[in-house]
Order: C-alpha cells, then sequence, then structure tokens
C-alpha cells in the first residue's frame, strides 16, 4: 500500500509487527515516542511467560508488548529509537 508525503514523494509505511521479547530490554524509549498507544511494558517471569506489572514477585525482567497493533500508522518513529533493534517492521499485509 504506496502512500506519499504532503509533497507527493512516495513513502510505504512500515508498520511495527512485532518485538522479539528476548532483545528488548524495557527502556520504554519506544513506548515515549508512539502517539497511538501500540505497545506497553509487561513483566516476563522465569519461565519467559507475560505477567501483570503488579506480580513483583513473579517478574523476572521488563519487555515492551504490542497491545494495540491496528494503531500503528507506520511512522518507524519507535524503530529509530531501539538501541537494542528488538522490533520487526513491514508493509501492511
Amino acid at each position: 500500500m504506496s502512500q506519499s508525503t504532503r509533497d507527493g514523494r512516495a513513502w510505504e509505511p512500515q508498520y511495527l509487527q512485532s518485538i522479539d521479547p528476548k532483545v528488548c530490554i524495557g527502556c520504554g524509549r519506544c513506548y515515549k515516542v508512539c502517539a497511538r498507544g501500540v505497545m506497553t511494558l509487561s513483566g516476563v517471569d522465569e519461565d519467559g511467560e507475560f505477567v501483570d506489572l503488579d506480580d513483583d514477585d513473579e517478574i523476572e525482567r521488563k519487555v515492551m508488548i504490542m497491545t494495540d497493533d491496528g494503531n500503528c500508522v507506520g511512522c518507524g518513529a519507535c524503530a529509530r529509537v531501539c538501541p537494542t533493534n528488538a522490533q520487526s517492521h513491514g508493509p501492511a499485509t
């Protein structure tokens, strides 16, 4: 799905497709630059399962997860600020 910028140059949005929980460090940079609420912070337990942040005794580490991927507009801001390159992006399917 090809789009164009305001002055008519071709641009193809690259939508957030996934966040690798093994690579994500949970820094929150992507969350801070996303104005669309596409992702949120989640806990991960020692078995690698996602748990609520309220379960302090269960949390081994924190990572970002996608919560509303349909709201992504493909701007790529999250990819530009991710220090570990934990995200995958691509065209609309």
